[in-house]
């Protein structure tokens, strides 16, 4: 397994020229983002880092935040009750479509659309706002390893155009899903959607998943190792959009994308991978990222359902490498 570090630098070489897609535009802030941005991060449960690409560069983490705050809600009500509020089933419509609320359960189908992502920021406790975000942004710092701050234009402009959000929100009251705090409970949701992260951020973060939550850099516990099973389950049935069907068919490994270009995934028990670029399909996901994903699927046999016989592990890099390896810009 020598040739990963060569063979994540062929991937960022294939594709950095692909201009497919286009810049997230219902978040006016997010059109100001590089289409050339580009990067590659791989960080294994031991902590060691391969990296190529735009590494460094800042966006804000979008919907990936609907994982970990989803984590939060778990620990601070265990999973009856998020069940009873949230469901875990994948839609196949679209991430911010109000139809299947209204018309079906009136409970969000699972937490990884924006329905049930604003259900689950509604459940985070707290004496008031201000400590519901920041115990929200404590919980971000566990799995990152350093502190984390808001893109205030981003999160003002998500706010001032999230009149679909607000719809979904009132109508999560109407079916009494949430509390009358409709724009506390927004503003929250913004906030953690606003978060700055860079792709080497989300590889730590996946990585951690992948380490029963410990952060492998820091060594802190990020979240309760049994709740990992819950996140894992639902980022693979629902992680993708209404694209989680071809990814768990193609790729098959826990995934989250987010409109800003990112995409996490984790391999447990042996790391967590992240892909950024901001050039974005009609269904919010990274053009770049899924190529690169399904390539690494391909050649190290990385789909959950490969033989274990077939099966290749980046321990086995870890193992020969002492040092991290980054190519490219940081």
């Amino acid at each position: 397994m020598s040739d990963l570090p060569e063979f994540i630098k062929s991937l960022y070489e294939k594709y950095r020229f692909l201009d497919d897609g286009s810049l997230a535009s219902y978040i006016p802030e997010l059109t100001k983002a590089d289409p050339n941005w580009f990067a590659i991060s791989i960080v294994t449960k031991e902590g060691e880092i391969f990296e190529v690409g735009d590494s460094q560069e800042h966006f804000t983490i979008q919907s990936i935040s609907k994982v970990f705050v989803y984590g939060m809600a778990l620990e601070d009500c265990d999973r009856q009750t998020l069940l009873e509020k949230i469901g875990v089933e994948p839609t196949g419509d679209p991430f911010n479509s109000v139809i299947r609320l209204d018309e079906n359960s009136k409970r969000p189908d699972n937490p990884m659309v924006n329905a049930g992502a604003i259900a689950t920021a509604g459940l985070i406790k707290g004496v008031n706002a201000t400590d519901k975000l920041n115990r929200l942004l404590s919980m971000f710092r566990r799995y990152i390893g350093h502190d984390v701050f808001i893109d205030a234009p981003v999160f003002m402009s998500e706010r001032a155009t999230g009149h679909r959000n607000r719809a979904l929100a009132n109508l999560l009251l109407n079916f009494g899903i949430i509390g009358d705090n409709i724009e506390e409970i927004l503003d929250l949701y913004f906030q953690q959607c606003s978060l700055i992260v860079n792709c080497h951020d989300l590889a730590v973060m996946a990585a951690t998943l992948a380490n029963r939550g410990i952060n492998p850099i820091t060594k802190q516990q990020a979240v309760k190792p049994c709740y990992i099973r819950d996140i894992l389950s639902v980022m693979h049935t629902c992680g993708m959009y209404n694209y989680a069907g071809e990814w768990a068919y193609r790729v098959g490994i826990p995934a989250k994308s987010g409109v800003s270009g990112g995409i996490m995934a984790v391999i447990p028990d042996k790391a967590g991978i992240a892909v950024f670029s901001p050039l974005i399909d009609r269904r919010g996901n990274s053009i770049r990222g899924i190529k690169v994903f399904e390539d690494l699927s391909d050649q190290f046999n990385l789909h959950l359902f490969d033989s274990p016989l077939e099966k290749c592990s980046f321990l086995d890099i870890s193992q020969s490498s002492q040092e991290s390896m980054v190519i490219g810009n940081r």
